[in-house]
């Protein structure tokens, strides 16, 4: 069984200190480490933090962390530095600031990761609407015929050549689906990961998961029903607060 590591980092570029924003009176960090006990009570839980700030609140509320280096280049660094502590042979990574998870994600992630081929494994959707379609903040990712990823972007791919004008009529013919950020890995392919210089296209694209495509590695993608509530702008936040506040009434 694979270990969960969340990597947890307070100086976030789009959102600094959204961890600590509070909902419902709960700061997000502890809202998303519920979550995740409740979802994967079996799995190991740990949080790879960037200071004692967030370290501190996650402890007091009795939860593992791993000090890890504030200035590492992407959350996988982060937990591949987490785990030259904990040795693990099986690492997920959930993110920090995607309260939502579901254990059909966990489970995903597990079983993807199981791929002989697989170095990483991760998550797909199918996109339900034209405009997240052409959304650069929804990443999107294309499949071969064995399920891994060939390539992931923040532009719509495949490239419909009619000008996307007729969505549904596209997805009838082929399924565009959005990437969920959450990642499963080997550890040996972990510890390759953060030695390896950051990829062009990674640069380009500013996706963590490129760098493992340039490094020739092979990512299963598991295909599950519903995505995550990713917190990336105040605006995410307040959508949250009234789902969440409306789920404890």
């Amino acid at each position: 069984m694979p270990s969960i590591v969340v990597p947890a980092r307070l100086e976030s570029t789009r959102f600094p200190h959204k961890l600590l924003s509070e909902v419902g009176g709960k700061p997000l960090i502890i809202i998303t480490a519920e979550r995740i006990a409740a979802m994967g009570p079996e799995f190991d839980l740990f949080f790879a933090v960037d200071g004692k700030e967030i370290g501190n609140l996650l402890e007091d509320s009795g939860y593992q962390t791993i000090y890890t280096d504030p200035f590492l280049s992407s959350g996988t660094d982060r937990i591949a530095s987490a785990n030259k502590i904990l040795q693990h042979e099986k690492i997920i990574n959930v993110q920090a600031d995607e309260p939502m998870v579901d254990r059909t994600h966990l489970i995903g992630l597990t079983e993807a990761l199981e791929e002989k081929e697989a170095s990483m494994s991760t998550l797909a959707v199918p996109f339900d609407s034209k405009d997240d379609f052409i959304d650069p903040n929804q990443v999107k990712v294309v499949l071969d015929e064995k399920g891994f990823a060939l390539y992931f972007s923040r532009s719509p791919i495949p490239y419909d050549q009619s000008g996307q004008s007729q969505f549904a009529s596209f997805q009838e013919k082929f399924s565009a689906l959005r990437h969920i950020g959450m990642y499963g890995y080997r550890s040996d392919f972990l510890q390759k990961f953060s030695q390896t210089k950051l990829g062009e296209l990674e640069k380009i694209e500013r996706l963590e998961q490129l760098r493992a495509l340039e490094m020739g590695a092979k990512i299963a993608v598991s295909m599950v029903e519903h995505p995550t509530i990713g917190i990336d702008s105040p605006e995410d936040l307040q959508r949250f607060e009234k789902e969440y506040i409306s789920s404890i009434k």
